[in-house]
């Protein structure tokens, strides 16, 4: 028989969306609550005392007040980008420039992408987050590296090769073909390996030929079951900049539509300025908009539009789109789209900023069947996370007449001393 382990704390749980159903509908929370994992899955969520009960066998792993969390799912980053998060002063192309590609040369180099690759998980599982969707560069070293580290953790991630034939420095660049060629070889490799999952990845449409993203549109029409990530609208301009590439295209989503980049399964990044028109397709589409509030402010590039956005009806994701973004903790993650929200006149609530960063950036990228919720039946991708952490924190939370109230400091003031404990797969790491 499978061993079983029986996790006691406080417990959170989602039962809806809380944009679109009453709180009371949305969540399920457990004072003294229980999680039964058995082989690397939850197979029963609910009162400790009456799991403790019902299975006297299991191992009792007991966290005391502590919560206990689906992990945190960071739905855009960039690991090579790990070692210069936090460099000051540039905006969007000037960052990239001065910055992001001298670093990203390095990649090519399978020993430095297996260092920077343990490091990121090294520092993404003490900040609480357990799965991840990731650019890399445009060496196929890079995607490797990344894989063999996740796969060797039994984490549940996504990442493709960066594709770049312009606009970039030649040691970053590749063409169409070797585009097409590198990105096909290492799906068939790596997608359905483990945890991994591959998604076809142009950086964005000023660093592609029209001749490369048809490419790529190609390979996804060829591979419907993988997933696509790009950016999109991320400054102003950048999109006069994408007008002057792509004068004969409608607007900046449609360098992407018309190669066959845009349907469900599509993940784009920041998608702050955009027109009425690419809302519309965006949505019709089911595409997903990946939220960076991080990034947007370091980065000077605007406020998303979280009410709008998810009042139309869109799916949405959080993320810390590391090292645009200033950190790697999606706590620090969530304050900043709660900042963002009371900027644009719409504050979200505890609950809707935790959903943010596990069940919607799951659904996001479209593993929500597999992780993003403690549900029976998921994969136990479970963080323990200490409501008092610091004593700031502590002080404020002493004062909650209810949960939400507890949960909130930590939200706001929370980093990596709050996380106790990471699961993956069941086990802690």
């Amino acid at each position: 028989m499978t061993a079983q382990t029986l996790l006691l704390g406080q417990t959170l749980q989602f039962t809806a969306d809380p944009f679109h159903a009453p709180l009371a509908e949305a969540v399920r929370h457990e004072r003294r609550g229980g999680v039964l994992i058995e082989g690397g899955r939850i197979t029963a969520v609910g009162s400790g005392d009456d799991l403790r009960a019902g299975y006297p066998q299991a191992e009792v792993v007991d966290h005391g007040d502590h919560l206990l969390s689906a992990g945190f799912v960071d739905a855009h980053v960039h690991y090579p980008q790990t070692g210069m998060i936090a460099s000051w002063g540039k905006r969007l192309i000037d960052w990239l420039n001065t910055y992001t590609f001298p670093e990203e040369g390095r990649f090519g180099d399978p020993t430095y992408a297996a260092e920077i690759a343990a490091r990121y998980f090294d520092l993404m599982l003490a900040h609480g987050t357990t799965s991840c969707c990731s650019f890399t560069t445009v060496h196929p070293e890079s995607v490797e590296a990344f894989f063999t580290e996740a796969l060797q953790r039994n984490l549940r991630v996504v990442a493709g090769k960066t594709c770049m034939d312009r606009n970039a420095p030649d040691f970053l660049t590749d063409t169409p073909q070797s585009a097409y060629d590198q990105s096909k070889a290492l799906a068939e490799k790596w997608h359905g390996q483990g945890r991994l999952s591959y998604a076809i990845t142009p950086r964005f449409s000023p660093t592609s030929t029209p001749e490369q993203l048809q490419a790529l549109g190609a390979l996804w029409g060829e591979r419907p079951d993988l997933l696509m990530q790009t950016h999109l609208s991320e400054q102003t301009d950048e999109i006069d900049w994408v007008r002057g590439l792509f004068p004969e295209r409608r607007d900046y989503l449609d360098t992407y539509e018309h190669f066959g980049l845009l349907r469900e399964g599509g993940l784009y990044g920041h998608a702050i300025h955009l027109t009425p028109r690419e809302k519309a397709r965006l949505k019709e589409m089911d595409a997903a908009l990946i939220h960076c509030p991080t990034s947007n402010t370091f980065i000077g590039s605007g406020i998303f539009d979280m009410k709008g956005l998810t009042e139309g009806g869109h799916r949405i994701g959080l993320a810390t789109d590391t090292g645009g973004g200033s950190s790697f903790s999606m706590l620090r993650t969530m304050a900043a789209a709660y900042e963002i929200g009371q900027l644009n006149g719409a504050p979200l609530h505890a609950a809707q900023l935790w959903w943010l960063a596990t069940q919607g950036s799951a659904r996001a990228l479209r593993i929500d069947n597999h992780i993003g919720n403690l549900a029976a039946g998921h994969e136990a991708d479970i963080i323990v996370v200490d409501l008092a952490s610091t004593p700031a924190i502590s002080q404020r939370s002493t004062r909650a007449e209810d949960f939400w109230e507890a949960l909130f400091p930590t939200i706001m003031m929370g980093d990596d001393r709050a996380i106790r404990a990471s699961y993956v797969a069941g086990k802690k790491v």
